[in-house]
């Protein structure tokens, strides 16, 4: 009765069937990952969104990396605005996540010597983009900036293409090792996330806002999916071999019986 099940047709949908079904299972598994990647990751922002403004050297130096469990930290610097050596950051959206424009990256030289990249925020994008674009100027003198901590930007953990041959004063990334290059003082690594300055000054860029941290995305639901297909790779194997029973069983009916053979012949 199930001699059809050798033949190569089947053997062919069995064996795709056994391998999707792994495959499948191991999809799920890693959306389950993302999910669980995500809720750790949003947990953490709030938590270090929530945590005590602390002094940015307390958890960055010169030539450091900014620990991953360190990212959106408050912190705050004192210093004095660099504006000769000043940068812009190219291709960035507004908090509307539509319009293009720029990140204004202005170092901000401490009282100790040394130096942290600042993000003050986003602007426009001019008519003519070989050219410096029009920055609000910073405050003069000495200032106080709060803002979140975050890692320096690197083309495997952006995805950002660092271009080369830009117009002058103008990058892809927000890289610390990179403004250390036109400074005399050390730069510590990672950067400031402008939320908030004293004094303020005026007219000055578009604060970035903070990250959301409200969503889980849909990887949950990703992996239910893939589990439920895995699922149903042996339901519609069994449901193919039955229709198969009944279609042969149904041209068997239908076939004419064989004529009696007549007596003597």
């Amino acid at each position: 009765m199930y001699r059809f099940l050798l033949s190569r047709q089947w053997v062919i949908l069995t064996l795709v069937g056994l391998v999707l079904i792994p495959v499948m299972i191991r999809l799920g598994y890693w959306q389950l990952h993302r999910h669980e990647h995500r809720v750790a990751q949003n947990q953490l922002i709030a938590d270090n969104l929530d945590a005590r403004a602390v002094p940015v050297d307390r958890l960055t130096g010169p030539g450091r990396t900014v620990a991953y469990d360190e990212m959106w930290r408050t912190v705050t610097a004192k210093g004095r605005y660099d504006t000769g050596h000043e940068v812009v950051v190219r291709q960035r959206t507004a908090a509307d996540d539509q319009t293009i424009g720029y990140y204004v990256l202005t170092p901000l030289v401490m009282d100790d010597g040394r130096a942290v990249v600042v993000n003050r925020g986003w602007i426009p994008a001019g008519n003519d983009l070989t050219r410096f674009p029009k920055v609000p100027a910073a405050p003069s003198g000495e200032i106080t900036v709060t803002g979140r901590l975050k890692r320096d930007e690197t083309t495997g953990n952006s995805g950002i293409k660092d271009k080369k041959g830009l117009p002058a004063r103008q990058v892809m990334l927000i890289n610390s090792e990179q403004v250390a290059k036109s400074l005399s003082e050390p730069v510590l690594g990672g950067y400031i996330e402008l939320t908030k300055s004293s004094p303020k000054g005026s007219g000055q860029p578009e604060v970035v806002p903070e990250p959301d941290h409200s969503g889980i995305g849909p990887h949950m639901a990703y992996a239910i999916q893939w589990w439920l297909f895995s699922a149903g790779v042996p339901i519609g194997w069994v449901i193919l071999v039955r229709r198969e029973l009944r279609d042969r069983a149904a041209a068997r009916e239908a076939e004419p019986a064989p004529e009696p053979v007549a007596a003597g012949a």
